[in-house]
């Protein structure tokens, strides 16, 4: 199903005062900002197949306009830096195809002159006030994550609870991805196929509100080609909300931690979200300092 565009109507003079010259002005910005925004994108990041006759740097214009239920006509027109108005409905639904981080967000409803209806959407960026909060919560492991599970930050001693994080690429550091396909993060879960049938359980409640959207779109294909476990669990259609719990971890390092995991929300529930672990017992205590101690000596 496609927006009604039709109430919108090409534009025939500034009307608020502006000069003609720098409406067109803008609007070529606007169309260099989005050709670049749709360049940068791959197939793959939004669940569409590459295609082995694939010329366009990142996704085609009819894609993006495909993945925001769009016309693409107005799209092009967008492109072009026609002199047409658009609803910010469909700009809302351009910037999420696109997967605009707020910044970007903004700058694209400033462009084309629009307010943003949803001037509240989740950030994927970390403010540098929450990441001082993060490194003075060490020993206690503490990440950022969203709704989605992508770990947008973390502290020295969680870069090394589960895997060496630093060393992943930045489209693998999520966790739900982690959980059902690297080694590493799996053997240091002591009950791997509860946290599994968990993680899937909370991830499907999350996305019920974000269903259309193309970044969860992505994941949800990622993990249903790379793991016959997920394809599993999630035929289940098992749901649940978020919820504090005790997880047991097994680290080649410093052996059995058994840690209490409690969620600040940073945004709406169920958006980002300040994760930490801290230690059920004095024994998880002591061996928590000590993995923070050879991380600190792992980083030089």
């Amino acid at each position: 199903m496609t927006l009604d565009v039709t109430a919108t109507q090409p534009a025939t003079s500034a009307g608020d005062g502006t000069a003609p010259r720098d409406h067109a002005a803008r609007r070529a910005e606007l169309a260099a900002f989005l050709r670049s925004r749709r360049e940068r994108i791959t197939p793959e990041q939004v669940g569409l197949p590459r295609g082995a006759r694939r010329r366009t740097p990142g996704l085609r214009r009819e894609e993006v306009a495909q993945l925001g239920a769009v016309g693409v006509t107005w799209y092009t027109w967008l492109e072009q830096a026609r002199d047409i108005h658009v609803s910010p409905q469909v700009l809302d639904a351009v910037a999420r195809a696109l997967l605009l981080d707020r910044a970007e967000r903004s700058h694209l409803f400033a462009l084309a002159g629009a307010v943003d209806p949803m001037p509240g959407s989740e950030c994927t960026s970390v403010p540098p006030a929450l990441r001082q909060v993060l490194h003075q919560l060490d020993p206690f492991p503490a990440v950022v994550q969203n709704g989605r599970y992508d770990i947008l930050a973390h502290n020295r001693t969680y870069s090394r609870l589960m895997c060496d994080l630093d060393t992943l690429p930045e489209e693998d550091r999520n966790c739900m991805w982690l959980a059902f396909t690297h080694p590493e993060w799996r053997a240091r879960v002591v009950d791997l196929d509860a946290t599994m049938r968990l993680m899937a359980a909370k991830f499907r409640a999350s996305m019920a509100e974000h269903v259309a959207e193309p970044a969860w779109k992505a994941l949800l294909a990622r993990l249903t080609e790379a793991s016959s476990e997920f394809r599993e669990i999630w035929a289940r259609h098992e749901v649940i909300r978020p919820m504090g719990s005790v997880k047991v971890f097994r680290h080649p390092w410093v052996g059995v931690l058994e840690l209490s995991g409690t969620s600040l929300w940073t945004g709406p529930n169920p958006g980002p979200k300040l994760l930490s672990y801290t230690p059920v017992d004095e024994t998880s205590r002591k061996r928590l300092e000590k993995l923070a101690e050879l991380t600190a000596l792992a980083a030089g």
